[in-house]
């Protein structure tokens, strides 16, 4: 029975508002991991979408639990709202109204900010507003830790990342055989990511309800390690040996399951003129020396007083390239209607015939995913700069190599979604939490489980934001930030999921952005110059951690105020 009905209406905002800032963590946090995955090409955004839904539910439900309670609990001094616990729960209501406007905005914008900054601003605002300064636990205990995390985050992922890739980079793919090194890299790889998932679910999400001692833990760590290692050694392997060693052209995913059998496999027949079985992971992206060619070819200068023509040519120039006023002999095309973000136009006919109908209907419900991500990582902005330049510093490493990387990216990016969905549910509902609790009980505690029909409300809006929004941050990152490949990628993400893992194993609220910039940042620095990472995205990036702490406390903090301070029906004005 609800013990505070008369905010039944506090109790319907908060859920509004909670809804949509689960669905910004979606378009704007997890969109922010995944484009290291699309970008390098491991991942198509579509696949990406569903490893995802799966991960992020997964880790939200299962492990998001921990660090919901350290948010609700932490950073407010609840006991000082025994007096009057529907102070803290409108708190909590304007906490979460001030994080997802600005969430809101921020995506919108395309800017990559810290959704955890964002709740904690909010949470903040609300404490001193409401009691003061007082009013906010700012020891080591509380506030501080986090601020901690948010300086440290970025450098220990960027640490990790730096050392995985340098070990890939010298070990495998600089060696006289690249191929053969990943062959016997792979399993390692996968035996260190499938054991740190298992770390994160025995240490975290199983600790409630399974009981093991520390060997117990280690050999059920250790154990799932080796038993995927196996696994990879036995089936996935002589995949790649048809794959890559055999240019089996012929070999499909679906037959991975045969394993040794594939071994036994005829000689492939000769590739047909034009298929390619191994994409290229470089396709776009030039060497120093091709890009100083090209541009000295055609003239390219940003000075136009020194090529004021090929300016001039580039301007003028039509759709197809060819300058303006040239003739062609082909007839003159229909002109279709586009539409801009790179999806298909729809098919000639009315509205209300049934393929122009499906097709409205299939692109309300895919839209989000139906996105050419990786041309708009191309295009040149006031952030982006000289992206072709910036790409050129970094090395390109064997094609086949990178085709075997590119399976552990896809293991990565899986437990990077796993351990965010852990990690950053809690900027949604662990407000919520208390504010259900406070609705729903009329008491106030600093030791409340969060339930998990939230925890379930809480993911599945995660996921409704990617699958929605989730492209308009993937589109500004990623290759804008470096030159992303299949083994840079995997690095990134392994050592920001390294990061994670940490932080919540220690209860630490940090910043999943900050930890794959990080990691970007220190995996681009290992090209050896600076100049291979583009700074002013970084900068960019920072400039929306930095504004959106003080931003959505003044504006909790303003909510908060206003409401406490009303005048009330019947006392005059």
């Amino acid at each position: 029975m609800v013990k505070l009905p008369q905010y039944d209406y506090l109790f319907a905002i908060g859920t509004i508002f909670a809804f949509l800032d689960a669905w910004n963590i979606g378009a704007n946090d997890v969109a922010n991991s995944f484009a290291t995955s699309v970008a390098s090409r491991s991942l198509t955004l579509k696949q990406a979408m569903c490893i995802a839904t799966v991960m992020e539910f997964a880790g939200s439900v299962s492990v998001g639990a921990r660090v919901a309670e350290t948010i609700r609990t932490k950073v407010v001094a609840v006991d000082l709202f025994k007096e009057d616990p529907s102070v803290l729960m409108l708190g909590m209501v304007c906490a979460v109204v001030a994080s997802s406007i600005y969430l809101t905005v921020a995506t919108r914008l395309s800017m990559p900010v810290s959704t955890t900054h964002s709740i904690m601003g909010g949470v903040i605002g609300v404490g001193i507003a409401a009691i003061g300064t007082n009013g906010v636990n700012w020891g080591w205990n509380g506030v501080s830790q986090v601020f901690a995390a948010w300086a440290i985050a970025p450098g220990i992922a960027g640490g990790f990342g730096a050392t995985i890739f340098l070990i890939t980079k010298f070990g495998v793919m600089r060696r006289s055989n690249p191929v053969r090194n990943a062959f016997y890299a792979i399993p390692v790889y996968f035996f260190v990511t499938a054991a740190l998932l298992a770390l994160l679910i025995v240490w975290k999400g199983g600790s409630a309800r399974i009981k093991l001692t520390d060997p117990e833990t280690a050999g059920v760590i250790i154990g799932t390690g080796g038993a995927v290692a196996l696994l990879v050694v036995v089936f996935f392997l002589p995949y790649l040996y048809r794959k890559i060693v055999k240019d089996d052209w012929t070999l499909k995913w679906w037959h991975i399951p045969q394993g040794p059998l594939l071994l036994r496999r005829p000689e492939p027949e000769p590739r047909p003129e034009g298929v390619q079985p191994i994409q290229d992971y470089y396709a776009g992206h030039l060497t120093k020396e091709e890009l100083e060619a090209q541009r000295a070819a055609q003239g390219h200068s940003n000075d136009i007083e020194k090529h004021p023509v090929s300016l001039q040519l580039q301007v003028d120039s039509n759709s197809d390239g060819e300058p303006a006023g040239s003739t062609s002999q082909e007839p003159p095309r229909a002109q279709l209607s586009v539409p801009k973000d790179g999806t298909k136009a729809p098919p000639p006919g009315p509205w209300y015939s049934p393929a122009v109908a499906f097709y409205y209907v299939k692109r309300a419900l895919l839209h989000g995913v139906e996105q050419d991500v990786l041309s708009a990582q191309k295009k040149r902005d006031l952030l982006s700069g000289d992206i072709d330049k910036v790409h050129a510093h970094g090395e390109h490493f064997d094609n086949k190599a990178e085709y075997a990387y590119s399976f552990l990216q896809v293991l990565t990016a899986a437990t990077s979604s796993f351990t965010h969905g852990a990690n950053d549910v809690s900027n949604a509902i662990g407000p919520y939490t208390t504010i259900y609790f406070i609705w729903s009980t009329g008491k106030l505690s600093s030791k409340v489980p969060v339930p998990y029909w939230i925890l379930v409300f809480g993911g599945a809006a995660i996921v409704i934001g990617l699958w929605t929004y989730g492209y308009n941050i993937m589109r500004a990152l990623g290759n804008k930030i470096t030159l992303h490949s299949p083994s840079r990628g995997f690095s990134m993400e392994l050592g920001s999921a390294i990061t994670v893992i940490m932080a919540t194993r220690l209860k630490l609220p940090i910043s999943t952005t900050q930890c794959i910039t990080g990691a970007t940042v220190g995996v681009g620095l290992c090209n050896g110059t600076w100049r291979s990472i583009n700074w002013r995205m970084v900068a960019w990036i920072y400039l929306g951690w930095i504004i959106t702490l003080p931003v959505t406390g003044i504006i909790s903090g303003c909510l908060m105020g206003i409401v406490l301070n009303a005048p009330r029906w019947g006392q005059g004005f």
